[in-house]
């Protein structure tokens, strides 16, 4: 992926790693747009960043999907960048008397089922441009997860996958597939992470993130910050003692 010159869609970009990067990413000469389900919070966005624009998306309805693609690409005929960022990340007790479902079923809609719409209904427009990138966002904890949060592990475990498959079926066209796996980063994901000592700062991964993807350094198609590593690699480093630094000892 170039790091200018583009027409990028950024979901989830009213806050978080999605605003850090549409800001970064429009500082760099892009065309960004940033869809989101709050109206209000995107026009704030665009108001601090000129030029940037913003279009509403509820990523878990299918229909409204295949609607808000049509008319994005008819506003939007360069566009060459996808980044499907939206994401939310529940605490879920799965002891509790009364099973959430709710919770699971708003994970899956969200993380999971939202990028693979979205990125069906963009296909065919992508695959008219001369090079197209679609960056899917999973997170360390696909690859080890955070007890916690077992729903959100198993969509972020998935969309890891679904990327492999993505990037291989696609390797003969001119779209590039990516995959941004963060470590737990400083923003308001969930309750006290933008407090977390232990959180990488966000503008610390947007910037390495950027010069990742200016040195064009992603191996397997992978970017990774050097704090998400000892989780994208704890099955071969060592699973047991990343485990439970994250989760505790029982």
């Amino acid at each position: 992926m170039n790091i200018t010159g583009n027409t990028i869609l950024i979901t989830g970009g009213g806050s978080g790693i999605g605003r850090a990067l549409a800001e970064a990413l429009h500082a760099r000469g892009n065309h960004v747009i940033i869809s989101g389900r709050r109206a209000d919070a995107l026009k704030a966005v665009c108001a601090e960043s000129p030029g940037m624009d913003f279009a509403t998306l509820d990523i878990t309805d299918a229909a409204a999907i295949r609607a808000f693609a049509g008319k994005l690409t008819a506003a939007h005929p360069a566009l060459n960048v996808v980044i499907n960022n939206a994401g939310i990340m529940l605490a879920e007790n799965l002891l509790a008397d009364v099973f959430d479902l709710d919770t699971v079923d708003a994970t899956i809609a969200t993380n999971l089922l939202g990028p693979i719409r979205l990125t069906a209904a963009l296909l065919p427009h992508l695959r008219a441009q001369p090079a197209a990138t679609i960056i899917t966002v999973s997170s360390g904890l696909a690859f080890i997860p955070l007890a916690a949060t077992p729903t959100y592990n198993a969509t972020k475990a998935a969309i890891h996958s679904w990327s492999q498959s993505l990037r291989h079926q696609l390797v003969d066209t001119g779209i590039e597939v990516l995959e941004l796996a963060p470590p737990a980063v400083a923003t308001d994901l969930m309750p006290g992470h933008a407090e977390n000592p232990n959180a990488m700062p966000l503008a610390d991964y947007v910037a390495e993130v950027m010069d990742l993807i200016e040195r064009r350094e992603a191996p397997r198609g992978e970017i990774l910050v050097e704090r998400v590593k000892p989780l994208r690699f704890a099955e071969a480093n060592g699973y047991e003692a990343v485990f439970k630094a994250l989760n505790g000892r029982h």
